[in-house]
């Protein structure tokens, strides 16, 4: 079985309300869609999610990087030669959500060859995972609403919280949420860089008189220093996100003192590189979670595939719910959460057939 052809689709679908972070904000799903296709017929597929402001990847990027660098590469290899196939990539730096939506089609292609689904060749420690969702910033009721309708509607019981504004706006949603969904439902903050150290630290233990378990990305990456102050003072454990983007960047961030616990995402590095993060994380005792790129439906397939995968992810929340932002979205089975719950797909592969319609309304080529 060889690569026969690749594709790289750009897909633009609105949200239902926008998504705002502290680094960006976002009000559609422009989105990338990869498609490698074997000599046999097989079809794999994965999504990638640009984030020029993090990763400096844009759509166009991508479709650019996909057709004029990597798909020279792709075509006639063996979609099982996932490492020989990643160290051609790799002589082309970053380009991390092009890279990630490659791997991700790959194993698809993998799973469906063998007649296993991605989660089994992983290493099957789960069948389902607990559902977390990301709450964007707005107003506290808007927050509130936000994650009452999570928990009603769907069952979540675990929140990430956005934070990096101001931090008495930020304290005030992060009070409301408490009060109002009480406490026995994890809350944790990730605030995108967007506080200096001195009001990392001082946000760190208001955080935590609230409940809330862990904070993720609190100062600029590049501020290192600070972010070693900000995890030597901090009574909640602090997480690498954004600053923690390859293997490498993990260990040495874990080594120097810059974290204390790792988000990996399938989006930025596939599920290869995000399982070696996480045998990494795991021989130094260092907790990992699934992060979520405001995936669409198919990235959320993948994320909880890479879950119920592994071990040390399947114990904890995974990001998996921020799809339901979208208006629609291109897969033809959509993911249900039930009871909070988020379970893998039995079919070969990932278990995601594209719908050839909403392909042909959403694409933008």
């Amino acid at each position: 079985m060889k690569i026969d052809s690749v594709e790289a689709i750009p897909l633009a679908i609105p949200y239902r309300r926008p998504f705002g972070f502290a680094s960006g904000r976002v009000t559609a799903a422009d989105h990338v869609l990869v498609r490698i296709t074997t000599d046999d017929g097989l079809v794999g597929h994965g999504e990638a999610p640009p984030r020029p402001y993090t990763y400096g990847e844009t759509a166009a990027s991508i479709v650019a990087a996909v057709r004029d660098l990597f798909a020279p590469v792709l075509v006639g290899a063996d979609p099982f030669a996932r490492e020989r196939v990643r160290a051609d990539l790799d002589r082309t730096v970053a380009n991390n959500a092009a890279k990630g939506a490659i791997d991700v089609a790959l194993w698809d292609l993998v799973g469906q060859a063998c007649g296993q689904p991605v989660h089994v060749l992983l290493g099957h420690a789960a069948d389902d995972v607990r559902a977390a969702h990301m709450i964007g910033l707005g107003t506290p009721e808007e927050m509130v609403a936000d994650a009452v309708e999570m928990r009603d509607d769907h069952g979540v019981d675990a929140f990430k919280i956005k934070v990096g504004r101001e931090l008495g706006v930020d304290m005030a949603a992060v009070r409301a949420l408490r009060a109002e969904l009480g406490d026995a439902v994890e809350l944790y903050a990730d605030a995108n860089r967007g506080w200096d150290a001195d009001t990392a630290i001082v946000a760190s233990r208001r955080l935590a008189d609230h409940g809330v378990s862990m904070l993720e990305e609190p100062n600029p990456a590049a501020d290192v220093l600070g972010r070693r102050r900000i995890v030597a003072a901090s009574p909640i454990p602090v997480v690498g996100d954004e600053s923690t983007i390859t293997l490498g960047g993990v260990a040495r961030s874990l080594l120097d003192g810059d974290a204390q616990a790792i988000s990996v995402k399938v989006a930025r590095t596939g599920f290869t590189d995000s399982a070696k993060i996480v045998g990494l994380c795991e021989g130094l005792g260092v907790t990992t979670v699934v992060g979520n790129q405001i995936d669409g439906m198919l990235g959320t397939v993948a994320s909880v595939a890479l879950g119920c995968g592994l071990r040390a992810l399947a114990r904890q929340p995974v990001e998996v719910t921020n799809y339901l932002l979208m208006t629609d979205d291109v897969l033809a089975e959509p993911p249900v959460i039930v009871d909070g719950r988020l379970a893998a797909r039995q079919e070969p592969g990932l278990g995601a057939r594209i719908d050839p319609d909403k392909l042909a309304h959403y694409r933008l080529d």
